[in-house]
């Protein structure tokens, strides 16, 4: 397919002394479709010609030779403005989505590894509403890269150690009950975690016992291990139902605990490399330097930190699958954690701390404040998929009591649009969790994308005909097609922008315009009434606009129903 900018800035230098690749990087869309399709600002000449920019563009656009590309070229002030030849740009674009069944993919990274790691849940904790924007997130930028030609490892870094594991073990051991866990394992365990922390204000030596049954476990202590094994399996099970509702499956489950034997060979490195520093008993890296405080790598009682198995995780990623990127979707809240060890990594010689990318998202808080496991202030995960998939499947019985598969059709519906409106606004914003909000389903949302393209899938079966290449572009007169095909164009770019800036929210934006397009085009525009050749051009559109948004829609980990 053409690159329509790059033939405009080619029509440009060839009549001005300025690289093509300058001419390239200011050229604009214009705001308005009456404006053109591309404009070039004249202002970047006038130093050259020593002349008004508006001069400039009145005579470049009396002395450019068009190619069949274009229609017309004026000027406008001081801008250049250029018009599409629709039927070719058209005829160019429709073929080009017809025939391509990977249609928006490039391949840039040609089968380089990028691990992404996301979702990262704690066992024995709930899995809640917090933690639906690092999944979506995270899948969807795994689901981006992988398009666009990457090797992805998408891996779950479980919170599986640490000294909430010594608080589990201990307030187990104390009150809990193994029947009653394995009946409802997240929601007791979570009764025995806010226990313990609330008769630990009152009783501060619990803390201690629950440091010292963490130490336990990191030194291999039999019961120790045998409890923390049952927690992390449970948790896991209980997990998997969540992934499985949302779509979601994983390379790797290699969480915390997985780089306990991995942590010695670093703090031996970082003393080789005289980067440790005793500070009251214990060993840190001094980062005053560079603006930052000066993390703790290792306890005065020997046990290490989050900090330092990060450090032994990304060298054990680099070894293992010598990755192009190590991208890291994790909360806004972690920004100075991943500027710390990834500063410690660059300090200890390696060149690829640079290619180990966080990802921050803001954060979610609920109406009645923000949330907390350890007060119980929690909304699990699994209950608002499941509350959506039910209101959904209501709407279903009351719009289209005879629609096949309601059950399978309410959870594409369902958990989608919980996804959608996940990965609707920038990632980096905050926001507070509404069942309202979540659950509408009215408006620029993923039931009406999806809605929109089960109405494709309809046309489509119902026009029966073939496509071939004797479609007449000529017929397709009306601005609004024009609209969808530009639209079609863009996609690409669409994708390799959520790619390189990790923002799903510019596909979900984008499908949202391409399906009110095509509904404003279905209204205006009859398709199975009209005569033979211009319900080809036309369902030609129809087959565009489907392929896109069901790709988009799968970028975004949603599934697209044929019928609702």
């Amino acid at each position: 397919m053409i690159d329509y900018k790059n033939s405009v800035a080619e029509l440009i230098s060839e009549k001005v002394q300025l690289e093509k690749e300058k001419i390239y990087e200011v050229i604009e869309i214009p705001p308005e479709m009456e404006m053109g399709d591309y404009a070039f600002p004249c202002f970047i000449l006038a130093k050259t010609f020593k002349k008004n920019p508006a001069l400039i563009a009145k005579e470049l656009s009396e002395n450019i030779n068009l190619s069949n590309n274009f229609e017309k070229v004026v000027n406008n002030g001081p801008y250049l403005n250029f018009y599409l030849n629709r039927t070719e740009f058209n005829k160019d674009v429709l073929k080009e989505t017809y025939k391509n069944d990977n249609y928006g993919k490039k391949d840039i990274g040609k089968d380089r590894n990028v691990i992404v790691e996301f979702s990262s849940p704690n066992i024995a904790k709930p899995f809640h509403i917090g933690h639906i924007r690092t999944t979506v997130i995270g899948n969807a930028i795994n689901n981006i890269y992988d398009f666009m030609g990457f090797n992805t490892i998408a891996i779950n870094h479980l919170g599986d150690y640490g000294t909430q594991f010594g608080m589990l073990i201990s307030a187990y051991k104390k009150w809990g009950n193994r029947e009653t866990i394995e009946k409802n394992p997240i929601k007791e365990l979570l009764k025995l975690y806010i226990r313990f922390n609330k008769e630990a204000e009152e009783k501060p030596e619990l803390n201690d016992e629950a440091r010292e049954w963490f130490k336990k476990l990191e030194q291999g202590d039999e019961e120790a291990k045998s409890l923390w094994q049952w927690f992390k399996d449970v948790s896991l099970k209980e997990f998997n139902r969540v992934y499985e509702m949302l779509n979601i499956k994983f390379d790797s489950y290699a969480g915390e605990s997985f780089y306990s034997d991995k942590m010695e060979r670093v703090i031996n490195e970082l003393e080789e490399k005289n980067l440790l520093k005793s500070s009251e008993g214990a060993e840190i890296v001094d980062l005053e330097e560079y603006d930052m405080p000066s993390p703790l790598i290792k306890k005065s009682d020997g046990s290490t930190l989050y900090i330092t198995r990060d450090i032994a995780a990304s060298i054990y990623r680099k070894e293992t699958y010598d990755f192009y990127k190590n991208i890291y979707v994790v909360a806004s809240q972690q920004n100075l954690h991943f500027q710390q060890w990834i500063k410690i990594v660059e300090l200890m010689g390696y060149d690829w701390a640079k290619d180990c990318v966080h990802v921050p998202f803001g954060m979610v808080s609920l109406e009645e404040g923000t949330l907390s496991t350890r007060k119980g202030r929690v909304v699990f995960l699994e209950d608002v998929l499941t509350k959506a998939v039910e209101k959904t499947k209501e709407i279903i019985e009351e719009r289209n009591p005879d629609l096949e598969n309601k059950d399978e059709v309410a959870k594409k519906v369902g958990v989608g649009a919980v996804v959608f409106q996940e990965l609707y606004n920038n990632r980096i914003k905050d926001y507070t969790f509404s069942w309202n909000k979540t659950l509408s389903f009215e408006g620029e949302t993923g039931p009406y994308v999806q809605y929109t393209y089960a109405r494709t899938c309809s046309i489509i079966n119902k026009a029966k005909i073939d496509i071939d290449d004797k479609v007449d572009y000529t017929l397709l007169k009306e601005d609004i097609e024009f609209e969808i095909t530009k639209a079609l164009y863009d996609f690409s770019n669409v994708i390799e922008d959520a790619m390189f800036k990790y923002e799903p929210f510019y596909i979900t934006r984008y499908i949202v315009d391409l399906a009110q397009k095509y509904n404003r085009f279905y209204n205006k525009c009859p398709i199975l009434k009209e005569e033979e050749e211009l319900k080809k051009a036309r369902l030609l559109i129809t087959l565009g606009v489907n392929k896109v948004i069901k790709t988009g829609l799968n970028l975004l980990g949603i599934e697209t129903p044929e019928k609702m």
